[in-house]
């Protein structure tokens, strides 16, 4: 249960928090038109006749836009509806050439499913919870309004009219910011796992509108607010820190909260009205007289499950029960889709580099993964996707450690070289004469050398101070400019020592 609270002047409050997500459907066409969908085109140049609402045009239905919904369904465990109906939401404004918006009201195409966000200390979420979502239906999108294109007229730019969207409607399970920022994160990646939408949200093909309520704990629901097309998760956790705080504030004067719609504003972390809040009879939905119902057989079904990948919380299984990794780092590398993907490659080319099953080496190529790759990309500011290394290079350089060409130490100065010059592991090992050094004799030579100048704590330790082991490993290492093959220097440590 969440201990997130809000500390008003006359004592606790609890906030209620409920999502609607809309995700743009990945294709290549609109809900109702071949139109394509690019992000970026030139204004209007991807409007049909229909999207256009010219007289005389009738929509058809996308295939490919209802299959990615009935999976998104089905890899959150919802309730697939294999009868389901097209509803029109009259309303009038500029950007929609209809007059009307084609969604699904009363007979949605995938009913109730649910997500589990998992627990996390350092946010506030003590346990993992079950989210629950109501349901998810299908709609066209609005076209956009352009306000700053011209001084005194509003520009209407129709790429966007009939773009196919889902919108996922959580249940008001959300008793925290965090909370809804992990519900959001998690199902951004599961989208994104299952190819239904790409989870750009600065790009707008995934946005948020965010339900905000508050009242006393334990007590009835509030009245709440939507704060509309919210387009990150740190922008949905700083809409409900704000839209909370204010409805505290306005009850705690003697105020009511009145249901409306809001907007966020991200350069002040503030809400503001937009206008008294609709309620779904203002409207008037009725059947889409243009659409017959949507009629879905068991083949088509057996389909869209047969085409559903390995999803976060399975891979992340695997990943600690067959790789043998640990919770936390099977927790980072499945919670984006290149993540894993760039992992898995480089799992693959590393245990073929080495002659080892994936299982041998996963520990090692997680670890250096995302200590040290990542921490070389964000050094650079730079993404996966845009790194400069690829994961064949990597699983090279993971080789040479393998197998004991280089050490650990030296492959952080290779890699550092590998991100400047792009050049492969091997050839800047072999350029820089950065092979390490596995012969006894030259190991045992240094050895000595550090033993005599540091006599005192040769004694010490032979006295029971052994947790000089280490110095004397690091000066051996050092003196050998980090080529020395720690396993021999410990070898050889050992038995002088005695």
């Amino acid at each position: 249960m969440s201990t997130y609270r809000i500390q008003g002047a006359t004592g606790d409050w609890e906030v209620v928090i409920g999502l609607e997500v809309h995700a743009q459907v990945t294709s290549n066409s609109k809900l109702f038109s071949g139109s394509a969908t690019a992000f970026g085109a030139e204004p209007n140049s991807q409007v049909s006749l229909i999207d256009a609402a010219m007289p005389g045009m009738l929509p058809v239905p996308n295939r490919e836009c209802i299959r990615q919904a009935v999976r998104t369904g089905m890899a959150i465990e919802a309730q697939i509806n294999k009868w389901s109906r097209f509803d029109r939401k009259n309303y009038f404004y500029a950007d929609l050439p209809q007059g009307y918006q084609i969604s699904q009201l009363y007979h949605p195409i995938v009913g109730e499913g649910s997500l589990t966000i998992d627990a996390d200390e350092k946010a506030g979420i003590p346990a993992d919870k079950v989210i629950g979502i109501e349901r998810i239906h299908v709609e066209q999108d609005a076209g956009k309004l352009m306000h700053d294109q011209h001084p005194t007229m509003s520009y209407v730019d129709l790429n966007r009219s009939g773009v196919a969207l889902m919108e996922i409607v959580s249940r008001p399970d959300m008793a925290s910011p965090a909370e809804a920022g992990a519900y959001l994160s998690k199902l951004r990646t599961i989208l994104r796992y299952v190819g239904s939408c790409d989870g750009n949200m600065d790009q707008g093909s995934m946005r948020a509108d965010v339900n905000v309520s508050v009242r006393r704990p334990g007590e009835e629901l509030g009245t709440r607010t939507e704060t509309k097309n919210v387009n990150s998760v740190r922008f949905v956790m700083q809409a409900i820190e704000h839209e909370a705080s204010r409805q505290v504030d306005v009850l705690e004067a003697g105020g009511k909260i009145v249901q409306e719609t809001r907007l966020f504003d991200p350069t002040t972390g503030s809400t503001r009205s937009m206008r008294s809040k609709e309620d779904a009879h203002d409207y008037r939905y009725f059947p889409d007289p243009d659409l017959l119902p949507l009629e879905l057989d068991d083949a088509f079904l057996e389909e869209c499950r047969a085409s559903l990948p390995e999803l976060p919380d399975a891979k992340r299984a695997r990943y600690v029960g067959e790789l043998g990794l640990s919770a936390y780092n099977a927790a980072v590398l499945t919670a984006d889709v290149d993540t894993f993907a760039w992992f898995e490659a480089l799992l693959a080319e590393t245990a073929s580099a080495q002659g080892k099953q994936p299982a041998e080496v996963a520990k090692q190529a997680a670890n250096w993964l995302i200590s040290e790759f990542f921490g070389a990309l964000n050094k650079q500011g730079k993404s996966l996707e845009d790194s400069p290394v690829s994961h064949e290079q990597a699983a090279e350089l993971l080789a040479l450690v393998g197998k004991g060409t280089i050490s650990g130490s030296i492959a952080k100065q290779v890699l550092e070289t590998m991100f400047e010059t792009g050049d492969n592991a091997g050839v800047i090992v072999e350029r820089e004469g950065l092979k390490q050094e596995s012969d006894t004799g030259a190991i045992e030579a240094k050895v000595d050398e550090i033993l005599a100048a540091n006599a005192d704590k040769v004694a010490q330790y032979r006295e029971g101070k052994v947790a000089l082991f280490g110095f004397f490993v690091g000066q051996t290492m050092k003196a050998m400019a980090g080529k020395g093959n720690p396993q021999v220097v410990n070898e050889i440590l050992k038995a002088k020592l005695g």
